[in-house]
């Protein structure tokens, strides 16, 4: 090997500082499973193989459902208050004697829920919401700025628009307090206006809302995660990341603070460095390894309809809670968060709540009947405090945790991904991982 000699340094010396330095180099290129096929796990394993570990994912599914694959496909930073927030403990109990209410929370003799109920009626304090406004914002951001690179990188040719989000509001009370947040979004240094109905047909022209108007947000984009799911699952295998499907995890095995390996109903996989992003099932599998991780699984609905609707920009249904998203060959009505525990059992009550609510807001829209039947449902992985687990664990040195991102799971894929793989290599984050700590509720 050529070495290049330098100035003031012996020649015999540099050939062994560049054989130290390569060793160094090899040292951080390391074997990685991740446990979870979602965008998180996904984002995770693009970031990771682009450093030049080798990545192998698991998951108890064949990567075709879930979260990932019905969510309203929003980048949003526009989404700067956490779903723990002051007034959310008397919704919840308000809508929880309405079955067709946009927050239901199932109560249950359950020794998990009832801590994760404590813990969040513990952080919806104002306090903890104006702690929470630029970190959400921040990372959303770094989020979006990565999509616009990968959209722009000759890896994949997925749907993705930025135009903005409209937040769409039927009664003065409601307008006024999306105002109020988007007033606190200028603060941070959003561009967000203020538009009356009039205003709103500029941007919509082709449809006829019933609306008073809407809070726009010029810093959102959109996708269609049915269209960029498989693509990045083709470029993954395609870049040697490993896939084993539809093999659920049975144990975790540990000696010294240390992962060996991960049990699955099929082999046995070592590595030396594991990923937790399984959603809403990382805090059952957390529990194997004596980690305490409040998670909720929160489910949401999509129904897409694929007639003509005229829709063409993004628009959250204030009142209502729903998101509408026009994507690749339909439009997609999206919401609810309910809070009933690990199931994908459809309330078709619920489901029927959205159509209503979207037939209310925009006049002349008819959600056909066998769009409603083919709803599906999706769980997001929810923390306490509204804010996800991104990083490493006390006990186990090789054990990185992602998960818990809610609704924003979509939206924050690729940051998540990002920080996980500067973690696992070693290097300096590309933002603060300050509020996303692990263990935060062990105190």
């Amino acid at each position: 090997m050529f070495v290049k000699r330098q100035i003031g340094t012996s020649s015999k010396l540099a050939p062994t500082r560049n054989l130290r330095s390569l060793k160094k180099l090899n040292k951080l290129k390391k074997e990685v499973v991740i446990i979870g096929g979602g965008i998180i796990g996904l984002c995770c394993a693009y970031y990771l193989q682009q450093d030049g570990h080798q990545v192998t994912i698991v998951d108890k599914s064949d990567i075709s459902s879930g979260a990932s694959f019905v969510n309203a496909g929003y980048i949003t930073p526009s989404h700067i208050i956490p779903l723990a927030a002051p007034g959310m403990i008397t919704k919840g109990l308000k809508w929880m004697l309405n079955s067709s209410s946009p927050f239901y929370v199932k109560p249950r003799l359950d020794a998990d829920f009832l801590k994760w109920s404590w813990l969040f009626k513990k952080s919806a304090t104002a306090k903890h919401v104006e702690r929470s406004i630029p970190i959400i914002k921040d990372i959303n951001l770094l989020s979006r700025e990565l999509y616009t690179e990968m959209k722009k990188s000759n890896d994949f040719d997925f749907h993705y628009e930025r135009k903005g989000l409209l937040m769409c509001y039927q009664t003065d009370k409601e307008g006024e307090a999306e105002w109020k947040m988007g007033q606190r979004a200028i603060d941070e240094g959003l561009n967000v206006q203020n538009l009356t109905k009039e205003g709103v047909k500029k941007l919509e022209p082709n449809v006829d809302f019933n609306i008073k108007g809407a809070v726009y947000f010029d810093s959102d984009a959109h996708m269609t995660p049915t269209d960029f799911m498989p693509q990045m699952i083709t470029l993954l295998r395609q870049k040697g990341v490993q896939f084993y499907t539809n093999a659920a995890i049975t144990d975790l095995h540990f000696v010294d603070g240390k992962i060996i390996s991960v049990q699955t109903s099929k082999r046995t996989l070592k590595a030396d460095e594991f990923i937790l992003s399984a959603g809403s099932w990382s805090s059952t599998l957390a529990k194997k390894l004596r980690i305490r991780l409040p998670l909720q699984a929160g489910k949401g609905y999509r129904i897409d309809v694929k007639e003509h609707t005229g829709i063409t920009m993004p628009a959250i249904l204030a009142e209502a809670k729903v998101a509408v998203t026009p994507m690749q060959g339909f439009t997609r009505f999206a919401g609810t968060m309910e809070i009933g525990g690990i199931n994908h059992k459809i309330n078709t009550t619920r489901v029927k709540a959205i159509a209503k609510a979207a037939e209310t807001f925009y006049n002349g829209l008819e959600i056909p009947s066998n769009a409603i039947k083919n709803a599906a449902c999706g769980l997001r992985p929810c923390s306490p405090d509204g804010l996800p687990y991104i990083g490493k664990t006390k006990n186990y040195k090789n054990l990185t945790i992602a998960t818990g991102h809610a609704m924003m799971g979509w939206s924050l894929g690729p940051a998540t991904g990002k920080l996980v793989s500067e973690l696992i290599g070693e290097k300096a984050t590309s933002m603060s991982l300050e509020g996303f700590e692990v263990e935060r509720f062990n105190s």
